[in-house]
Order: structure tokens, then C-alpha cells, then sequence
């Protein structure tokens, strides 16, 4: 009980600050937009049942719609083939939903290149500087991203060639997958993987490799550059979805001021 009553100290005492790294979820949330033939998720929605009238005079409330994964969420392993045997949301453990954070900062090279690829020799030159990537932790990869999350056109970036998004190269997602200790990897983009990975080998290998390995992905987050590059904790909260691929998140970050 002292560590947790330090901790709502701390909190009380603004020296832990919970950081929130949720983008607001709302019809004007970009989402993916795959190719024919393939299907495409639904937009967020928003139905009103009754708000303080005939329908309901003392409450408000809506029905929602939207897919599993839009706007900030979490990917579990069922969400692609490569983990098809896996977890699906509601199965993620609830100890792996708190863990540490650490950040790379790539968001000046993606400012210049928006197909800006993190390779393994950028995480080793990050660990050579910064330790270890933590074990049973989250690598977050910053890269500018949420700043275009208020216009979908400039977010999701695509042109006559697809979309141009940053992401990871195809050995770096598997050296993340099979070698380092992390438990997933979170971005401020539309999904782990740039936009061009479907003409990577393997296609979008963030997914593959990282799915596949029993790892997790979480999308779209916002205010990464208030998180220190290491030291923070990460608290992510989907829906326990019963056969759910993924749940959109509240993100939230414990960081040490």
C-alpha cells in the first residue's frame, strides 16, 4: 500500500503527471483507406437516443458505431494472419497493459522524408545512447505524425503512387519481433506500418512479424514529444472485445516531473 499511496501522492502533487496520448475519437477521425477489392472499416459514429426530452428526460445518451480499429487503438495478435492463433483483445493479460515506455525521436527526418524508414541501426545507435529497450516494455516511435491528425487528406497522405507515411523497415520490424524484449510498438500514424509496406517483403512486416510473435501495435497516438525518452509508463485500455482484433484505447502515459 505505500507504493500506492506514494503514488496518488505523487499524482496529487503534480510530481507524476499523467500525460494523455489518445487522439479524440470523432466522424472526423482519419482512417485507413485500403484499395479495391478490399473491404474498408467504417468511420466513427455517433446516434443521439434522447438528450433531457421526450425520449429520455433526464438523460443523455448515444449508440455508437465504428470499427475496431480506428482513431488511437490497440492491435492484438488475432488482427493478422501471422498471429491468426493467437490472443485476441479480450484475452491480453492485464499485467501487460501497464508497462514502461521509452521513446525514439525520428520526427525531423520524417518532416524531410515522409517514407522515412526507422532501421535497426537507428535502435541500436538510440540503445548505445539510452540503455536497453525495456523489457516487457513499449518502443514508441515519434514522428511528428499527430501534428496532421486535424486534417485526414494530410494525415493518411496518400497521392496516384498510395499513401507516404513513415514506419519500419522490414528488418527492423522483425529484429523488434524476434529480438528485442519490448511487447509492442506504438506510433502516431494510421497504422504500425509506413504506407508504402504494402510493396515491402513481406507486405506491412510490422504487422507480420510483430502480430505473428505475439506482440502488440498501438496506432494513432498524440503528444509523444511531452514523454521523456525513457522513464515513462505506459497505460493502454482497450475494449475487451470477446473475439476482437483490436478495440479502439484510451493511451495514457506516468511520467516523472
Amino acid at each position: 500500500m505505500t507504493v500506492l499511496s506514494d503514488l496518488l501522492s505523487a499524482l496529487a502533487g503534480g510530481s507524476v503527471e499523467v500525460v494523455d496520448l489518445t487522439a479524440p475519437l470523432s466522424e472526423a477521425t482519419p482512417v485507413i483507406q485500403l484499395p479495391p477489392p478490399f473491404a474498408n472499416t467504417r468511420h466513427f459514429a455517433l446516434e443521439e437516443i434522447s438528450r433531457y426530452d421526450d425520449r429520455g428526460p433526464a438523460w443523455y445518451w448515444n449508440d455508437i458505431s465504428t470499427g475496431e480499429h480506428v482513431g488511437t487503438h490497440f492491435d492484438a495478435p488475432v488482427h493478422w494472419v501471422t498471429g491468426r492463433e493467437g490472443v485476441d483483445v479480450s484475452q491480453v493479460p492485464a499485467r501487460r497493459l501497464v508497462a514502461p515506455a521509452v521513446v525514439i525521436d525520428k520526427s525531423e527526418e520524417c518532416a524531410d522524408d515522409p517514407d522515412f524508414l526507422l532501421t535497426v541501426e537507428h535502435v541500436e545507435a538510440w540503445q548505445a545512447e539510452h540503455g536497453s529497450l525495456p523489457d516487457g516494455g513499449w518502443l514508441l516511435y515519434r514522428t511528428g505524425w499527430a501534428s496532421r491528425a486535424g486534417d485526414a487528406g494530410r494525415f493518411l497522405n496518400a497521392n496516384e503512387t498510395g499513401p507516404h507515411t513513415p514506419g519500419l523497415a522490414p528488418d527492423c520490424a522483425r529484429w523488434l519481433a524476434q529480438t528485442a524484449p519490448i511487447l509492442g510498438i506504438g506510433v502516431e500514424t494510421v497504422g504500425t506500418d509506413a504506407g508504402a509496406a504494402h510493396s515491402f517483403d513481406p507486405p506491412f512486416p510490422c504487422h507480420a512479424f510483430m502480430l505473428g510473435a505475439g506482440k502488440y501495435g498501438l496506432t494513432q497516438l498524440a503528444n509523444l514529444e511531452r514523454l521523456p525518452v525513457t522513464g515513462a509508463v505506459l497505460i493502454a485500455s482497450p475494449l475487451p472485445i470477446v473475439r476482437g482484433s483490436g478495440s479502439p484505447a484510451r493511451v495514457l502515459a506516468l511520467v516523472v516531473r
